[in-house]
């Protein structure tokens, strides 16, 4: 192999002079022709190298230099006598070339090829009218042959892009469109995007323009994310900033529903029907359907009307068998709409002739049938044969029916005839009890009380029947008040602009008045009242029974500019769809007419239904309650049950002891009415309470004691068992429920202590077992303490330290979500992730959302004394909108001192 090196660019002549490689110094800068050279040498070469002029078979390309890396230029001819690079019109020194040469085998010709390196400094100091190049020149016999230009530029790309994606909110099936300039750079970057940090592929909806901008004509609900443009050449990659497209949907009504039907039986009423925004459902921000979700049109149902009968017709003419007859019809009016039917006969009958009728010329009371003197052996015979079969089917009978009540273990008899029978009434003080006989009608027999229940107590509307050795299921009839019902709790306080918090100690039952709620240098003296309901409020004809106490707020008048929220406690078991549920109020003619349903929208009202409380928004003063409509037979509600005791009073020889079992609606307000009873009469609670689920499936509810050592105890035969008729325990309406069992000791020498249970059961439904362990000695130590409430003594708080929540945060909070934004804080999204995901049309209606729905949290989390959840959910808003907490300028040493 050998190298050469030609001097000069202009073509050769035939007799060009050949410099070999020793005799090449120095930069070649022109031709060297020489005359006098060699031509035999020179024929033989171009004999060997053909007799055409150089083809290139690799030009150099265009090259960038990244950093400081130089590049390398390759050039490749054949034939060629000798191959040189130019650059930027200057030869390059022979010492920075490195040639090669070989023969191709095939044609016999000479292939060289050269390459040399350019350094960034090269290019750096170069200052032209153009970029910095170079080129390649190969000699044959013929003449040369020069390569294309190949340019050598310095590679980069900057930092900030021209243009960054603004994120943007666009509806279903609008068009997006997000502008993308990268930044300046050598090569010309190339741009992508990413959607949610993932590569953004083509397809027919999405298109990526030559000004790289993303094109999406229709956008899809799935078209929602977070959009960046990625620039990136040969030196560096870029990113753009984050976009956040947002695609909402408008909220769209649903078809009406069909009328429901009219809600009285008789005469004018209403009915309704509903659509909800469904269809779609607003998502995304997108707003809310407009109009109402309910509409109520008024109905006439026709009356029944029972039927009465007309005037009797004139009596007949006199018949031969001396009578007479006549008739009347049952058209005064008829009956009509399925109205009754006459009661009575039709048809009269009657002697006409005042008993002197007479047959066979004979008066008629004179003719005596055939073989009338024997009729009264006859009928002495008949009465005994009557009497023994009667007898007989009695015992049969009784068996039968023992036989029937054998699975449960113990003899059930009738309550009503035992001294331990079920009473339902309330406990007062001996003060109220005096003015409680001046309101309610008593009707009782001295030995219908438990033992140990002195008389005096009040049995509010009872009425103690006293059937021997019969089942009744309906054992006691309440007696309707002729007086309203009295209140038994209230609280009251003064509020001012600054709002508060009224409780009703011990009930679980409050009320939140909001900040800003009352006007400035305006105070209210507003009150809260319980009031003991009778199940006679209710029509007969509704199913409908009550879950709640009755629950009074005002004064009446009461101006606010925001709602107020209710706490009320309930006993429905709400899980499944088992209950329909409302929110009614009292009338000025004492009916109960529908607020809403817990289940349906309302912009008037709220409900927000939890497993034992329901926490309204309310803006009329009145007298709410919780009614329930049992829609299945699995329908449930929860009782408490109890057991107390004490000394029986009633027994002579002072060593009775008498069990009380109770049986009452599972909430706060009805189990403190049976501690404040038990307490004026020295009771001590001998078990922690039980919550079982009575079922509507009209079974009865029957209480058992079991155990009793026989040695030690006497009970009073056949009281082992005893029983609450169903519509005495689903229909309670809040009354305590109690059935008695009176034990005695054989002697002053028995031991003190008893043990037993006390089985609390539905026919065909739950059982819960209370199990008794004490000793009667207790009892001269006085009562144990066994009803304590936290918010006993606490009725009312004003101001800031009535609400979880500072009021500078909870400004803050609803300036930032009141108005939706490009980030979507808005109101809907707080309601979300606070978990208040249905009726949203009510908050929309108000003037501060956010405001309404931090006050339905601070009802919800009045007895828990931190801001975790709420703290958890602006978390959480923040870092789906790459946040932080310092856009709702709500620190963690705030919310800290916002725990009272």
């Amino acid at each position: 192999m050998r190298m050469h090196v030609a001097g000069g660019a202009q073509k050769p002549r035939a007799g060009a002079v050949i410099f070999t490689a020793r005799e090449s110094h120095g930069l070649l800068s022109t031709p060297l022709n020489q005359e006098t050279s060699d031509r035999k040498g020179a024929r033989g070469e171009s004999l060997q190298n053909g007799g055409t002029l150089p083809l290139f078979l690799e030009e150099p390309v265009d090259a960038y230099i990244v950093k400081s890396n130089p590049i390398k230029l390759r050039c490749r001819a054949q034939p060629a006598l000798q191959i040189f690079f130019k650059c930027n019109g200057e030869w390059v020194h022979q010492s920075q070339h490195s040639l090669q040469e070989h023969t191709d085998l095939g044609t016999g010709l000479m292939i060289r090829e050269v390459m040399i390196n350019v350094s960034r400094q090269q290019v750096e100091e170069f200052h032209g009218p153009e970029d910095y190049w170079c080129l390649c020149v190969a000699w044959s016999h013929l003449g040369t042959s020069k390569s294309r230009k190949a340019t050598v530029r310095i590679a980069y790309l900057r930092k900030n892009f021209e243009q960054d994606p603004q994120g943007t909110e666009v509806p279903l099936n609008g068009m997006i469109v997000l502008h993308c300039r990268p930044p300046e750079g050598v090569p010309v970057a190339e741009v992508e995007w990413l959607k949610n940090e993932e590569p953004l592929s083509s397809d027919g909806a999405v298109h990526t323009r030559v000004d790289h901008n993303l094109i999406i004509s229709q956008a899809r609900l799935s078209d929602s994310g977070n959009y960046s443009c990625v620039a990136s050449n040969i030196v560096a990659k870029r990113r753009s900033a984050t976009a956040a497209v947002v695609v909402y949907v408008n909220g769209g009504w649903s078809s009406w529903t069909d009328w429901s039907p009219c809600n009285v039986q008789c005469g004018r009423g209403v009915q309704r029907r509903s659509r909800t925004c469904t269809n779609p459902a607003p998502l995304n921000g997108g707003a809310f359907c407009e109009g109402m979700s309910v509409q109520k049109s008024t109905c006439n149902t026709l009356c029944p009307v029972d039927g009465s009968w007309g005037e009797w017709a004139l009596w007949s003419a006199c018949s031969p068998d001396c009578e007479r007859q006549r008739s009347r019809e049952c058209t005064a009016p008829e009956p009509k709409h399925g109205g009754r039917l006459c009661d009575g006969a039709a048809l009269a009958a009657d002697n006409c002739t005042g008993g002197l009728c007479t047959q066979n010329r004979k008066l008629l009371h004179d003719v005596k049938p055939q073989g009338v003197e024997n009729s009264g052996d006859v009928a002495l015979y008949s009465g005994l044969a009557a009497g023994v079969v009667t007898v007989v089917l009695l015992i049969v009978a009784v068996t039968l029916y023992r036989r029937s009540q054998s699975e449960y273990g113990v003899d059930v008899i009738d309550s009503s005839a035992l001294t331990g029978g079920f009473q339902s009434f309330s406990f007062k003080t001996s003060r109220q009890g005096l003015e409680e006989r001046a309101e309610y009608h008593v009707m009782s027999h001295p030995q219908t009380f438990p033992r140990g229940l002195a008389p005096d107590i009040p049995y509010r509307g009872v009425s103690v029947g006293t059937t021997l050795g019969r089942r009744s299921r309906n054992l006691f009839t309440p007696q309707v008040s002729l007086t309203p019902s009295r209140p038994l709790h209230k609280a009251t306080a003064v509020f001012g602009h600054a709002g508060g918090r009224l409780v009703v100690p011990s009930t679980g039952i409050s009320l939140l008045v909001p900040h800003g709620g009352i006007a400035q240098d305006t105070t209210w003296e507003m009150y809260m009242i319980i009031n003991q309901q009778d199940s006679s409020t209710v029509s007969e004809d509704e199913p409908e029974i009550f879950l709640s106490p009755a629950v009074t707020y005002g004064p009446p008048g009461l101006d606010l500019s925001c709602p107020i929220a209710m706490t009320i406690a309930h006993c429905a078991e709400a899980a499944g769809n088992n209950w329909t549920i409302r929110l009614k109020r009292q009338t000025q003619d004492n009916k109960w007419e529908e607020v809403m349903s817990v289940d349906e929208e309302s912009t008037c009202c709220y409900c927000l239904l939890e497993a034992r409380r329901c926490h309204v928004l309310l803006e009329q003063p009145g007298r709410y309650a919780l009614l329930g409509e049992p829609l299945t037979q699995e329908a449930s509600k929860r009782l408490r049950l109890a057991v107390f005791g004490s000394a029986d009073g009633a027994s002579a020889s002072a060593l009775g002891f008498a069990l009380r079992v109770y049986c009452v609606d599972d909430t706060p307000h009805a189990f403190q009415e049976v501690a404040v009873g038990e307490r004026s009469r020295g009771g001590r609670l001998l078990e922690e309470p039980k919550v079982m689920l009575f079922r509507g499936n009209s079974f009865n509810l029957q209480v058992s004691i079991q155990d009793v050592p026989q040695l030690l105890w006497s009970i009073k035969p056949f009281t082992t068992c005893q029983e609450f008729s169903f519509s005495q325990v689903w229909a309670s309406s809040q009354r305590p429920l109690q059935c008695a069992f009176s034990l005695e000791r054989y002697s002053h020498s028995t031991p003190p202590q008893l043990s037993c249970k006390i089985s609390v059961r539905q026919v065909k439904g739950e059982e819960q077992i209370l199990q008794v362990y004490t000793s009667v000695a207790e009892n001269e130590k006085g009562v144990v303490p066994f009803f304590a409430q936290s918010d006993c003594t606490v009725t009312s708080q004003t101001g800031s330290r009535a609400f979880k929540i500072p009021l500078s945060i909870r400004q803050r909070i609803s300036a930032t979500f009141d108005i939706a934004n490009a980030k979507g804080k808005d109101w809907q999204l707080l309601a979300q992730k606070l978990h208040i995901d249905r009726n949203l049309c009510y908050f929309a209606c108000q003037e501060s959302p956010s405001s309404v729905i931090l006050s339905l949290w601070e009802a919800q989390h009045q007895d828990s004394g931190d801001l975790d959840s709420l703290a958890s959910a602006l978390e959480e808003i923040s870092q789906l909108q790459s946040s932080g907490m310092a856009s709702f300028g709500c620190s963690r040493d705030e919310q800290d001192s916002g725990a009272h």
